[in-house]
């Protein structure tokens, strides 16, 4: 009896529930029956959770225009204190290297020197593949050259004094360490295929020689019937494309459009488009060309006296007016950051990608929604992670080693090429790119615990906060060393008394 009543119980309770819905309706009517015309009804305000308001586009558009706002007001305030500092004409002299008062140009020597590692990369991928050198040695000379090419840059810049102008040294170094990356995948691609070759040469070698013989008596078959005989074999693809193969592709022309695309993975293959769309192409055109006029804008107007502001009050460690500095300093680098990140990653490598017919254009993905700092590093730069995970990551892995080993090689891999491309072209040698990219490692970590405490959101803004903030703060760390090791403490003493 008593199972029977607490049956009846849960019924009667799942049919009360049912019928709610039901019986707010009728409710609902009864009460608008009544002569005093009731406008109340059992609701939560929008801020609540349990209210499922979720459309806050309004609260969107005045965010952005209250950073407008503030952007104008910035932009009026810089135009008071420091005038138009806008000059072209300036940015030429710098970009010329006139200003460190070098007419040698060894930048374009150097430029022009980076065929030679290219050369012999080729001539020891050729050599490999007609075994006259064996896998070992080759790879020896692999090694040499691709280290030599490396402390090339920093050598000659290190050594010569004078002729190098700072953004010539900055685009050498640029260029070396791209020209790295891309024999690595170059060197090690064409081992894949070498050794896939002598292992199929090693376990088919019976069948080839059963079918070599029927091809021979084929093929005198076919000469004694007057036909020609095609004794290559090419694969294709399924539009019907032959496909290149190894040792096929080991020619200047492969490889210096590898050098030439948008990519730091090599193929033997690459993906391809048709044609040339000319609407595309002139749009990426017109916005390297105008996206470049800001960013030297932004840099000469804004950035420039920010970071010459923040020298005294860094150099004298006085925490309140550094901390102003720097958050005076973010806004402008993180404009220019963004700008930087447009211009290189849609606008150039899409122009480059369009000219050579490069048809894969995923250069990035959507970074800005990342919930945590590995998320972010896997999705703003795709080229390099790319990179990292094919020719680092796995290789570590399938070597029998921890996955966070091979995280941890992959970040000091980045962390020495940030400081490379860094401390060589302002001929400083700190540790700051280098510490700050290993430091991405622990606040990975903390920024996983947000994401887990406090949810999506709050890791995002975690990610936001050390874009904003880590950036302009090595920035500072490195003006203030370079004044010291190239000018010595005067300059700051002159600036005090300013």
């Amino acid at each position: 009896m008593e199972h029977e009543n607490d049956t009846r119980v849960r019924l009667r309770r799942t049919k009360s529930e049912t019928r709610a819905e039901e019986i707010q309706k009728a409710e609902q009517m009864v009460r608008k029956s009544q002569p005093d015309k009731p406008c109340h009804r059992p609701r939560d305000s929008l801020f609540s959770w349990s209210s499922g308001f979720d459309n806050f586009t309004g609260f969107v558009n005045w965010g952005f225009l209250l950073l407008g706002i503030g952007g104008i007001r910035l932009l009026l305030e810089n135009f008071i204190k420091y005038g138009i500092r806008v000059d072209p004409w300036q940015w030429f002299l710098f970009l010329s290297g006139t200003y460190e008062g070098g007419e040698e140009h060894p930048s374009i020597l150097l430029i022009i020197y980076s065929t030679v590692p290219i050369g012999l990369c080729l001539l020891i991928e050729k050599g490999l593949s007609l075994d006259i050198i064996a896998h070992g040695p080759g790879m020896v000379f692999h090694i040499v050259n691709l280290i030599v090419m490396v402390l090339m840059p920093m050598v000659v810049i290190h050594v010569k004094d004078s002729g190098f102008s700072l953004f010539g040294a900055m685009y050498v170094c640029m260029l070396y360490a791209v020209l790295f990356l891309k024999l690595w995948s170059y060197v090690q691609v064409n081992m894949w295929c070498r050794v896939n070759n002598r292992r199929k040469a090693t376990s088919q070698g019976r069948m080839r020689r059963q079918s070599l013989s029927y091809n021979n008596l084929q093929s005198s078959t076919a000469k004694q019937n007057g036909e020609e005989v095609d004794d290559s074999k090419h694969e294709v693809d399924v539009a019907g494309t032959v496909l290149v193969q190894y040792p096929d592709n080991l020619t200047f022309r492969d490889l210096y459009y590898f050098i030439l695309a948008p990519t730091l993975c090599y193929e033997l293959n690459f993906p391809r488009t048709q044609r040339i769309r000319k609407r595309f192409l002139i749009k990426r055109i017109l916005e390297v060309v105008v996206g470049c006029q800001v960013v030297m804008s932004l840099f000469q107007q804004w950035m420039v006296p920010c970071v010459k502001n923040s020298l005294v009050p860094f150099s004298n460690m006085d925490v309140a007016k550094a901390s102003e500095r720097l958050l005076k300093l973010a806004i402008p680098n993180h404009l220019v950051w963004l700008c930087f990140f447009y211009l290189t990653f849609h606008s150039l490598l899409n122009l480059v990608g369009e000219l050579l017919h490069f048809a894969d254009r995923n250069f990035y993905c959507d970074w800005w929604n990342a919930h945590n700092i590995d998320i972010f590093w896997r999705t703003w730069n795709m080229p390099v992670h790319r990179w990292a995970v094919r020719h680092l990551y796995i290789p570590i892995i399938e070597m029998g080693y921890k996955k966070n080993t091979a995280s941890v090689t992959v970040f000091f891999i980045s962390a020495f090429f940030h400081e490379y491309l860094v401390s060589v072209p302002l001929k400083t040698f700190k540790t700051w790119a280098f510490l700050g990219m290993m430091g991405q490692i622990p606040l990975s970590m903390i920024s996983k615990k947000v994401e887990k405490h406090w949810g999506a959101r709050w890791g995002n803004i975690t990610v936001w906060a050390s874009l904003i903030i880590g950036q302009p703060l090595c920035i500072m760390m490195y003006y203030h060393d370079y004044v010291i090791t190239h000018f010595g403490e005067n300059l700051i003493e002159d600036y005090s008394v300013v």
